[in-house]
């Protein structure tokens, strides 16, 4: 008997094709769908259909009733996502349709949602570096580190930039590649910096100075552009001549070393001379002025000791003459050895010894004596 006989029931339940649902037997529970008494799960199918067209407005339904709370639903999202959080180390620029509306500071914030405003956040505390030169290798980079400097010499330098940014908004509008502009406006600067300056004071002792004017220069160019972006520190990092002419260079270095050595010896012996020389000099000068100044006062002295006497002279000349006879023969007489003889009743010579007319501060050589002529009482020798 074929199973879809409308006469018997089939395997599951009524015959198929069937109109008259309420002479359908039920499926007795606890059954699966494959045996008899299974769940019947197309009629569970069938009331989750009718309750969603009841829902969506269907024959029977309320049309109006899921719409509005799905709208609602949408729309809170939709707003709330406008929130947003603007971290301490970050602005936030917020443009209105593609164009700049206002600048938020850290903190929790909120814009209208896309795509009305739109957030862009900038981190303005990191400090960020640029290389410029040497770093890469190729030919690009070694062209952009090989400078000429003021003496025509060509010297190949490898220096670093490190920025940061000052104004978040200037900084997205002003410049299409802020990173590439600070790269050029760097190679640019340090060009013109170099180019005002010798080869020898780059590498040897004026390499802060070109760091400075080069950091200097660098932020007035990026000032008149509006970039937005402050320069904190240009350092160098490698200062030389091309790899080509290192060898012939440290041959030159040394010989201007050693010419440097031998300058530098040669006014050493140059200034000691020359100090020496001034300093007798000095010396003679000073002792020639003391010796005029001594004559000087020593004249003035006489001359006026002169004028004293003079002066006593014409009051008393008698006494005036005794007494300058009596001081001179004092001075005269009081540092010599004097012998007094009495010639008187005198009948034989008077023999003195030697060393009496010799001064007592020298030593007394052993002499004959020698026989002395009597002389007149009262002369002295």
């Amino acid at each position: 008997m074929p199973w879809n006989d409308n006469a018997n029931p089939g395997p599951w339940g009524s015959p198929s094709g069937g109109d008259d649902k309420r002479d359908q037997p039920r499926r007795p529970s606890g059954g699966g769908p494959n045996r008899p008494g299974g769940p019947d799960f197309n009629a569970g199918f069938d009331r989750i259909g009718e309750r969603l067209r009841e829902m969506m407005g269907g024959p029977g339904g309320r049309p109006q009733r899921l719409i509005p709370i799905v709208a609602g639903g949408a729309f809170a999202l939709w707003a709330l996502s406008g929130f947003y959080v603007v971290q301490p180390s970050e602005q936030a620029i917020v443009l209105t349709f593609g164009a700049y509306s206002r600048t938020e500071t850290p903190g929790l914030r909120y814009h209208l949602p896309v795509p009305i405003e739109h957030v862009e956040k900038v981190a303005v505390t990191e400090l960020k570096r640029t290389d410029v030169g040497g770093a890469g290798g190729d030919a690009e980079s070694t062209a952009a580190s090989q400078m000429l400097t003021g003496d025509e010499q060509i010297i190949d330098i490898d220096f670093s930039v490190t920025w940061r940014v000052s104004d978040a908004a200037r900084f997205l509008f002003a410049t299409r590649e802020p990173q590439d502009a600070v790269k050029d406006v760097a190679e640019s600067a340090m060009r013109e910096v170099v180019g005002k300056t010798q080869l020898q004071p780059i590498i040897s002792t004026a390499r802060g100075q070109v760091q400075q004017q080069t950091a200097e220069l660098m932020q007035r160019t990026l000032d008149s552009w509006g970039a937005g972006i402050s320069i904190v520190e240009v350092q160098i990092r490698s200062a030389g001549p091309p790899s080509e002419v290192v060898a012939a260079f440290r041959e030159v270095n040394n010989a201007q070393q050693d010419a440097d050595s031998a300058e530098n010896e040669a006014n050493t012996y140059r200034n000691r001379v020359v100090n020496e020389a001034k300093g007798d000099a000095a010396r003679i000068t000073q002792a020639a002025q003391a010796y005029r100044e001594q004559a000087v006062r020593e004249a003035s002295g006489e001359a006026a000791r002169f004028n004293q006497v003079y002066t006593e002279y014409r009051r008393a000349p008698g006494v005036t003459r005794d007494r300058l006879y009596i001081e001179t023969m004092q001075r005269i007489l009081q540092n010599s050895n004097k012998v007094v003889v009495d010639a008187k009743g005198a009948s034989a010579p008077i023999i003195l010894p030697p060393d009496v007319f010799r001064p007592k501060t020298q030593p007394v050589p052993a002499a004959p004596a020698e026989p002395v002529q009597p002389q007149a009482k009262g002369a002295a020798q």
